[in-house]
């Protein structure tokens, strides 16, 4: 496996970093406001301004930018639940905006790797992670393509809004002998029949990215 990015020390996250410092504002997450994160209020108009900006088309949606219910519900149960990754080895998938991989580190991991295939999700990631005085290791290899690497806590938040990769998500966590836990506000291709609900909150988001203001949302682990 090629070396993580250490807290985004790679050139190539140059651009992405300052973009991401521009376009976006340091907020208390709603559910956990001992996090701070680089947010921004609408999706479509920075979609469209990173497309612009960074001279692509089809670019993924900007997931970065934003505190989805599933990982908020995760954070905070993991704030209000150290033991659960106190001195472990933690993995947070598809990290997005960091906030989960923050939240594990805050609560005592041992070491946290922050995941995400979007290069610009990792310069956020990076961004956050100094925001929060917190040091994380990152990177942007699809991991759901490989086989799992060695993690005591697998965590995962809202993930399961698409039909392929909730398969290639669930099929790598099966591989793995980590402990799973999973923050998920009812997307529709979550496999509850193989999960424990463990803990649910009501979350609030925006209008923007949901059909309501506040969102239950739940964390679950998958049953051995």
């Amino acid at each position: 496996m090629e070396p993580y990015l250490q807290n985004g020390r790679s050139s190539g996250l140059i651009n992405h970093t300052s973009f991401v410092d521009q376009h976006t504002e340091q907020l208390p997450v709603p559910l956990v406001p001992e996090i701070k994160l680089h947010l921004a209020h609408e999706a479509l108009p920075l979609w469209q301004k990173t497309e612009e900006e960074l001279g692509a088309m089809g670019l993924p949606p900007p997931f970065w930018a934003f505190a989805w219910a599933g990982g908020q519900a995760l954070a905070r149960y993991i704030l209000d639940h150290p033991e659960l990754v106190r001195n472990k080895a933690v993995l947070d998938l598809a990290s997005g905006s960091g906030l989960v991989a923050i939240a594990a580190k805050l609560a005592g991991a041992s070491s946290v790797l922050a995941a995400d295939i979007d290069t610009i999700a990792c310069a956020a990631i990076a961004l956050n992670a100094k925001l929060n005085n917190v040091e994380l290791a990152i990177t942007s290899q699809d991991l759901l393509a490989k086989t799992p690497d060695v993690f005591d806590l697998i965590l995962v938040g809202d993930l399961f809004y698409e039909q392929s990769t909730a398969a290639s998500c669930m099929s790598f966590l099966k591989q793995s002998r980590a402990e799973i836990l999973i923050g998920d506000p009812g997307r529709a291709y979550l496999p509850k029949d193989q999960l424990t609900e463990v803990s649910h909150y009501e979350v609030p988001v925006t209008r923007d990215l949901e059909d309501t203001e506040i969102k239950r949302s739940a964390v679950w682990k998958l049953r051995a």
